[in-house]
């Protein structure tokens, strides 16, 4: 049976600051090992060419890489983008404040994730920036691609409070509450979540299984995580954030 829990870590991490909102946080399980899709029925894999030259939808996820852990192909998912598949590869994402929720259909096997910066905006700018908009996007890219809206289940992952002096706006706690409660309306099952505290965080999701791995970074500079999330520059976010005390992957 697949056990469909993101692997979370955290040995020697550091306490959460006093006041901070607790994490909620799924329970641990055994690492995943770098051969995830190895198996006699295993699902297509398109070339990294490939993946490139494909024509992308706007708001679509176009960062594509070789992942040398895993030895898949990649896409980053920055803020305001999506991702959906039903091949071998590795979707991945960097989160401040943010949200990411991923979604399965563990019937047809198709997955994706991604990545809003504020539950919602204004009517007028249907943008993946917001939660309102970004889940029905995700939801109806992995209908087209056949999945069904009843064999769906989430997993969700950010939210932090990535500065201690960000309380006033609670942006981490604001985007936690609503995708629980979109969730909960929408009557997709929450099977794993890694939320709130104040540690930002690296996420890796495979579409086809439904795994998710989380990774908790140490950041030297917040503020300057928070500004490059609020650009949209989850690019450098990553290089900025490498090398957390959670060894996950």
């Amino acid at each position: 049976m697949t056990n469909n829990q993101p692997n979370t870590f955290t040995p020697g991490a550091a306490p959460a600051a006093p006041g901070a909102p607790e994490r909620r946080r799924a329970p641990r399980i055994a690492p995943l090992s770098a051969d995830i899709y190895s198996s006699s029925s295993a699902p297509r894999e398109s070339s990294l060419n490939e993946l490139k030259a494909q024509a992308r939808k706007p708001g679509e996820a176009s960062f594509f890489y070789l992942d040398h852990h895993f030895q898949h192909n990649a896409v980053k998912v920055l803020p305001g983008e999506y991702f959906v598949a039903d091949e071998s590869m590795v979707i991945m994402t960097v989160l401040g404040s943010c949200i990411a929720a991923c979604l399965w259909d563990s019937r047809a096997h198709i997955g994706g994730m991604n990545h809003f910066m504020l539950p919602d905006g204004d009517l007028a700018d249907a943008s993946g920036r917001y939660g309102s908009y970004a889940m029905e996007l995700l939801i109806n890219e992995m209908l087209k691609l056949g999945a069904r809206r009843e064999t769906m289940q989430a997993k969700i992952f950010g939210g932090a409070q990535v500065m201690h002096n960000f309380t006033t706006m609670n942006v981490g706690e604001r985007n936690t509450t609503f995708v629980l409660n979109y969730l909960h309306t929408e009557r997709i099952p929450i099977v794993s979540e890694d939320v709130l505290d104040i540690y930002p965080r690296k996420v890796v999701f495979f579409p086809v299984t439904g795994k998710a791995m989380v990774k908790r970074l140490a950041h030297a500079h917040p503020e300057t995580l928070v500004e490059q999330e609020r650009r949209g520059n989850a690019a450098t976010v990553a290089k900025s954030t490498s090398g957390g005390s959670v060894d996950l992957f």
